[in-house]
């Protein structure tokens, strides 16, 4: 029931990448000929970026065009000039910065710092744009390259482009790391605000955090990144149900023998307005505490530009280089440095991330997935005119394609997330499909897959009444949005959780809901998105648009449709679970994951051990662990027709046929996916021992230690 393109019908762009690597090998072959190449917007960006000659009118965007130059080059370990970075890094693009600065270490061993010190101080003084200057003084920090004249650029008195604020700052951090640079900086207190200050005080050397007091038992100090959403609300910002398994794969961590101690990366947002600087280290569980990276966000005319593709619209252009010095710089003031980083997503934030490890001598792992991969061929290579939103949606698809090759060639360790073919080898088929790279990972068996898993609710003494008011609230009727009409209380409800976004598709769950009829016979809850709508990301906008479409579309269905923004996991799974008390018949609930694909699916695991019968994509992770008319139902989400077809599917089935589906769901959970049995798994990964959690070490990484030595890792 798998609505990905089949395999054995071709896909141009598996096609292109898996001919680009050697079958089995470590290292791309450099002349793949006769490949599939599709027509359409894809075709294009395929030939330049994957192929060994492309014709000058491929791609009409300069811009495009070098950055499929600089990436086939990194792929095939060709480090591209000083002169060529420095030249591309003019550029105003983020996604070509990205690229750029991903691109000049492997340059400066090749071609040696004295080169690349010459091409910068070259193109320095041509330049204004604060933005251009705060990436090139990036460059030179990344490259330990000296900059000229540094006490006259950081004079307090100062105007011109220099005194600009993202200059400035890059400038702060690039004399942190000279000899006698921070001599140079000016004072703490004369900080503009509390990220200024906070930035210069850390600049100078000054502890800004407490020491957490993580024990030796001679077990790992692990790092793992969450610089996506927010911690416990599954719904709202970026990080859909990640923040909710790191928080509870941390706390469960650290019971294990492997691990002294974790450290959860998070994301410390700053304003020019607030009172006082942030507490950046906080306790989350014994031996767990999460850790914020400054970021300064001070607007976009402070801190940098729009989102143009490059796939990480929640930092500035500079910020690949603040948020890695960021992670250097507090990660190294501790008392232990980590002994590992794990990365679970492919942008520029990780690319940060890792970048730090390097620094730090500490082991990267990565989870690969194959998102946005799957989808590339489907969406970019059909033959029909290409619309500027789809060329920038290309863009963005292909430059998270990029940096998670980057990821997995710097990573000392990959693991998979279990797909659809069950257990052992099969579990990363479809995640070796699209990263042929991976095929020689331990001794061609694939990456290991160790299974993800959920935290066991307790409930309270005020549980039943805390989910009896949950339900007050959800059936209070009136003018709001959030609230269904009371009298619907004894339709069935169907129930959906996630972060609102195109790839989620609560969007295509209401149509089919309304357009199949459905919506006279139940109601329908959607919980996620931000609280403020005014804070909701680009994706997360063009969905409520589409829902508020949908619902003035038809105000018959208003009163049975609820979009209740993101709550705290707690009271997600309080509330599930005051559902599936209300018992059966009529008003029995259901829940619906209707995503395109889920790599995993936090949320279907935690309703399944709530009690409540669930349909969920077939596509992705899902059918590793629910079978379905077994504990659950597969669902085609391809379509709005066949999404209601599944979920009338649901419906119709008798109270015996529920209860032995929600027991058996329920049984799945606490037998396999408890958060201590993914700790184990995460753990033995972590300490490199073998059996099904085996580290996936990849071909060819004997070296990389050298090489981090150089800050060569092409």
């Amino acid at each position: 029931m798998d609505t990905a393109v089949p395999h054995d019908r071709p896909d141009p762009f598996v096609a292109v990448r898996q001919a680009f690597w050697a079958a089995g090998g470590s290292r791309p072959a450099r002349a793949p000929g006769g490949l599939p190449v599709p027509a359409g917007a894809l075709a294009p960006f395929l030939r330049a970026e994957y192929l060994p000659s492309v014709h000058p009118g491929t791609l009409t965007d300069p811009a495009d065009h070098t950055v499929a130059r600089l990436r086939r080059a990194l792929r095939l370990g060709l480090p591209a000039t000083p002169e060529e970075l420095v030249a591309a890094a003019l550029r105003p693009e983020r996604r070509l910065r990205a690229t750029v600065a991903e691109a000049w270490p492997g340059s400066l061993h090749r071609y040696g710092p004295a080169r690349a010190g010459r091409a910068l101080r070259r193109e320095l003084p041509r330049h204004t744009d604060p933005r251009t200057l705060a990436t090139l003084i990036a460059l030179a920090t990344a490259g330990g390259l000296p900059l000229p004249d540094p006490a006259g650029r950081t004079d307090p008195d100062r105007t011109g482009p220099f005194a600009a604020r993202p200059v400035r700052h890059a400038l702060w951090r690039h004399l942190a790391t000279r000899p006698d640079g921070r001599r140079l900086l000016p004072d703490p207190a004369t900080g503009a605000d509390p990220y200024e200050r906070l930035l210069l005080a850390a600049a100078a050397g000054a502890d800004v955090l407490a020491a957490p007091p993580i024990p030796r038992r001679g077990g790992l100090l692990v790092v793992q990144s969450m610089l996506l959403g927010a911690m416990d609300s599954p719904g709202e910002g970026s990080g859909g149900g990640l923040g909710v398994l790191l928080g509870g794969l941390g706390d469960a961590l650290v019971r294990t023998d492997a691990v002294d101690g974790v450290l959860t990366l998070v994301t410390a947002r700053m304003r020019p307005s607030d009172r006082g600087e942030p507490e950046l280290l906080r306790p989350r569980g014994p031996g767990h505490w999460t850790l914020g990276l400054p970021v300064d966000d001070a607007g976009p005319d402070a801190a940098g530009a729009e989102d143009d593709g490059a796939g990480d619209a929640a930092h500035g252009p500079d910020d690949f280089g603040a948020a890695s010095w960021w992670a250097a710089r507090l990660l190294g003031a501790l008392e232990r440095r980590p002994d590992l980083v794990h990365v679970r997503y492919a942008d520029d934030a990780s690319l940060a991330v890792a970048e730090a490890a390097r620094r730090l001598g500490a082991r990267l792992v990565f989870t690969a997935t194959p998102d946005p991969h799957r989808r590339i061929g489907e969406r970019h290579g059909a033959a029909r005119p290409a619309v500027p939103a789809d060329r920038e949606e290309l863009r963005r698809d292909l430059h998270r394609v990029f940096v998670a090759d980057r990821l997995v060639q710097r990573a000392d360790e990959v693991v998979g997330i279990p797909g659809p073919g069950g257990d052992g080898a099969d579990a990363t088929a479809e995640l070796l499909r699209h990263f042929p790279q991976l095929a020689g990972a331990r001794g061609g068996r694939g990456p290991a897959a160790p299974p993800e898993g959920i935290t066991a609710y307790h409930d309270t003494p005020d549980t039943r009444r805390r989910g009896e008011l949950l339900l007050e609230r959800l059936f209070g009727g009136g003018e709001r949005v959030s609230a269904l009409d009371p009298d619907a209380r004894r339709l069935p409800l169907l129930l959906t959780v996630g972060r609102l976004h195109p790839l989620k598709q609560q969007h295509l769950l209401v149509r089919a809901w309304i357009e199949s009829g459905l919506c006279l016979r139940s109601t329908l809850v959607v919980v996620g998105g931000s609280v403020r709508a005014d804070a909701a990301e680009p994706a997360e906008r063009d969905v409520r648009a589409a829902l508020a479409a949908l619902r003035a579309e038809h105000p018959g269905a208003a009163a049975r449709l609820a979009l209740v923004p993101a709550l705290p996991n707690a009271e997600v799974r309080c509330l599930e679970r005051a559902l599936a008390r209300s018992g059966g018949g009529a008003g029995r609930a259901y829940y619906v994951c209707p995503s395109a694909k889920e790599e995993f699916g936090i949320a279907v695991l935690e309703a399944m051990d709530a009690g409540l019968p669930v349909a969920a994509t077939a596509r992705g992770g899902v059918p590793h662990y629910l079978e379905d008319t077994v504990n659950g139902l597969l669902l085609d989400t391809s379509s709005a027709g066949t999404l209601a077809r599944g979920i009338d599917r649901l419906l119709a089935l008798s109270d015996e046929e529920l209860g032995a589906m929600t027991a058996r769901a329920a049984a799945t959970v606490r037998g396999r996916y408890s958060i201590d049995a993914a700790a184990t798994a995460f753990a033995a990964v972590y300490a490199g021992r073998g059996g099904d959690t085996e580290t996936a070490r990849l071909p060819a990484r004997a070296g990389r230690r050298a090489a981090c030595a150089t800050g060569r890792y092409q």
